[in-house]
């Protein structure tokens, strides 16, 4: 074929029939993607790079940034570079001689990183892609994990595909991104509604319900972050292969098909060629080969064997693999799993893409869609009915488990734990009793349970009206602690350090008749003795009659008399004596309330005499902590608990691997949020990870009096607890919130 610009020559790959074993009438062809000039993502980057320049986002000779240690870097610098544009690929240690050489080749700027961070080595990338875009003026990013082009961009290989082959059955391709298979699938499915889509992935990546092993070593497929651009509901099946299953696969694929390619196509080809195996008579299957194998010569092809794995192991799909095994998904008749109701952080819609990701279709039954941001976007049917009325709630229950596909109910809004247990029961799914869910919903049974138990816990008394309270803190004694019974997020809990004080304030609780969602508060408030000692909180994991702890949190208070949590840490730096109470203590109190399932946020003081209990959470923690967790040890607690509750098998979880910890944005006065200064100066402060303010210009804002008065987060990582806590020291004070005076707070984002 004749092109004018180079361009142009970019797809029209090849179509090869391969000569694999397979029963009579079985067709196997290979699509040579690594035949582009560069190699497949070399689509993905003309069709991110035009659709930019027309939209306006890329504007003439701007500089252009992005995240990569392969091909799609490669494809940037020849489209680029073409272009007109100054391209700066940041990359990592990993990446080989060969691809660094062509990417300077073609006059690019190529950033290394020089340690992982809290998600492995691409969330390393990312942050320093982050610092970079602040001072590249007007760079563009391209963003190809979650831009929409770069699934797009298949539609052209799709079209190859059918004009070369017209029908087929099966497609197999490699995941990292999820452009080219989600894309690729997306634009033949119309007219293939029959094709099998079956992705191949690596052991030791997240994308596909297993643990994150930053280690592993092969490249071009499996990541340790979930890209937007992976849709889960293309996917039938999923197979995973071990570094040196998928290197001696490559090397099969060159002695016995003559193709010299990377490891990536090397994976496919042992997918590939067992699927053929296993075909019936008349089916056609395809593979995308993405990538050459000039990248792996030290890697892949340091070593002549090209051993036989034999065959992979079928297993229920969120099962820990070390081996090739695969799970099948299936696009229709997945599990179904509902969420009553959520709350409004954004763990809540991340809830529904974990469910996803973990094999099941995610419904929300609301009774309020638009509480919700974030919702269009997420991959969730949703139910609207009155979600405080529990028949017709159990009405939408019963029908989504009338046709047998629905393996669990859950919540991510502490204010529906009951209603979810409730349902639970019921339906004979999963779950915890729901007496357990009223005791740790309602601090005052909380308390009763606790006592009965004899866990230690500060001297309480339960109280109904206000006239009771004089003498209930006289007995407790000053200062002394009041709170509501079934409130969230440090709401009206109050030291107050006088009588009169203690009485106003449990007034003004008792006054509450109704929740943020409508519902009945228990009418109850309790006064507490105040335990001046360092708090802290540890997360359980409960279920198959055990308790598993999976650490231990740091949490420091603002200024008091609110409780508001202005930092933690995680894992806590804790004398081991000293965590063996604190784990003690958090087991009992979870036992005394009867929790069966699901994680459990305990929140204890550690006093003099040893823990105190200060609450019970039948949920898993908020305050950002799930996400320290999965920083420090690779480990989601939202999905651990989807995965008891769904029954799906549990991983082994990793010991921390490093500190994170998390400083909330507080104003020190009341007003109108005009502007937050100096967030790039933050992030460009070692260790830290993320910056993120939740609050625009023109809320209004006060000092903090419970958890929806923080403004926004930073989150760092680092070896070491004294590390963490000073790099979040040092970037808070590069940020300055500039607050004008106004009225009282707007409280936002109540759960």
């Amino acid at each position: 074929m004749r092109y004018d610009d180079i361009l142009d020559a970019i797809g029209h790959t090849p179509l090869l029939r391969l000569d694999v074993p397979a029963p009579s009438g079985v067709e196997v062809y290979a699509k040579l993607e690594l035949q582009n000039l560069f190699a497949m993502k070399d689509r993905v980057a003309k069709r991110l790079l035009l659709d930019a320049r027309q939209t306006g986002e890329l504007v003439e000779g701007a500089p252009i940034i992005e995240s990569s240690s392969g091909t799609m870097a490669l494809g940037l610098a020849l489209v680029g570079s073409r272009l007109g544009h100054p391209v700066h690929i940041v990359t990592d240690p990993r990446i080989d001689p060969i691809t660094l050489a062509k990417l300077r080749a073609l006059g690019c700027a190529v950033h290394i990183v020089e340690q992982m961070t809290g998600g492995g080595w691409q969330s390393a990338r990312l942050e320093l892609l982050a610092r970079l875009r602040s001072r590249l003026d007007g760079a563009f990013w391209p963003r190809q994990y979650g831009n929409p082009q770069n699934p797009a961009a298949y539609a052209a290989l799709a079209d190859e595909l059918k004009a070369d082959l017209g029908d087929f059955d099966v497609l197999v391709g490699a995941v990292g991104s999820g452009g080219s298979l989600c894309g690729t699938a997306r634009a033949l499915l119309p007219s293939l509604p029959r094709l099998t889509t079956v992705a191949v992935d690596t052991v030791g990546s997240v994308l596909f319900g297993q643990p994150d092993r930053p280690e592993r070593l092969q490249s071009g497929l499996g990541n340790s972050i979930f890209p937007e651009n992976l849709d889960y509901a293309m996917i039938d099946e999923v197979h995973w292969l071990s570094d040196a299953e998928a290197f001696g696969a490559t090397r099969s694929l060159a002695r016995e098909q003559k193709i010299f390619a990377g490891n990536t196509s090397g994976s496919v080809y042992r997918v590939l060629r067992h699927l053929a195996e296993q075909a019936a008579p008349g089916t056609r299957l395809v593979g995308i080969f993405p990538d050459r194998g000039d990248r792996y010569i030290n890697s892949v092809y340091g070593e002549s064997s090209s051993e036989d794995v034999g065959r992979p192991v079928q297993v229920r799909y969120g099962t820990q693999v070390s081996r090739w095994s695969y799970a099948v998904l299936g696009r229709t008749n997945r599990p179904r799993f509902v969420f009553v109701e959520s709350n409004t952080t954004g763990s809540g819609m991340e809830a529904l893409r974990t469910t996803q990701r973990l094999g099941m279709d995610p419904v929300l039954v609301t009774g309020n869609p638009e509480r919700y941001p974030g919702l269009a976007d997420a991959p969730a049917r949703v139910v609207v009915c009155d979600t405080n009325d529990p028949a017709e709630l159990r009405r939408v229950l019963d029908h989504e488990s009338a046709d047998g596909r629905l393996v669990g109910v859950g919540t991510t809004s502490e204010f529906y734990l009951i209603p979810v247990a409730e349902l639970s029961t019921a339906l004979g799914l999963a779950g915890n009793p729901p007496a357990a869910m009223s005791t740790c919903r309602n601090k005052a049974l909380t308390r009763d349970a606790l006592k009965a138990a004899g866990v230690r816990q500060p001297r309480y008394e339960a109280v109904r009206e206000a006239h009771e309270v004089a003498a209930a803190a006289a007995r407790i004694g000053l200062p002394c602690v009041i709170k509501p019974a079934d409130d969230s997020g440090s709401n009206n809990v109050l030291l107050c350090t006088d009588i009169e004080q203690a009485v106003a304030h449990a007034a003004s609780v008792l006054a509450v008749r109704t929740n943020v969602r409508g519902q009945q508060t228990a009418g109850t408030v309790l006064v507490e003795s105040y335990l001046a000692a360092p708090e802290y909180s540890v997360e359980l994991l409960v279920g198959d009659a055990r308790i598993e702890c999976l650490g231990i949190t740091a949490k420091y208070l603002a200024d008091l008399p609110f409780f508001v949590e202005h930092m933690h840490v995680f894992p806590a730096d804790l004398p081991k004596d000293d965590a063996e109470e604190l784990e003690k203590a958090a087991r009992a109190a979870v036992t005394a309330c009867g929790m069966r399932q699901g994680v459990a946020h305990v929140e204890l003081k550690l006093t003099t005499e040893g823990p105190a209990v200060v609450e019970v959470n039948g949920r898993p923690a908020g305050g950002m902590i799930p996400e320290l967790i999965r920083l420090s040890c690779g480990v989601d607690l939202l999905e651990q608990h989807l995965r008891t509750t769904a029954g799906i098998p549990l991983p082994t979880p990793d010991a921390p691997r490093r500190y994170a910890g998390i400083r909330f944005l507080l104003a020190d006065n009341a007003g109108i949020l005009e502007r937050v200064d100096g967030v790039p100066e933050a992030q460009q402060v070692t260790g830290i990870a993320r910056v993120t303010v939740s609050a625009a210009p023109g809320t209004r804002v006060r000092p903090p009096r419970n958890a929806y008065d923080r403004l926004g987060h930073l989150i760092a990582v680092g070896p070491s607890a004294a590390e963490v806590q000073a790099a979040l020291a040092k970037a808070v004070d590069q940020i300055s919130l500039v607050v004008s005076e106004g009225g009282p707070t707007h409280e936002e984002g109540q759960k």
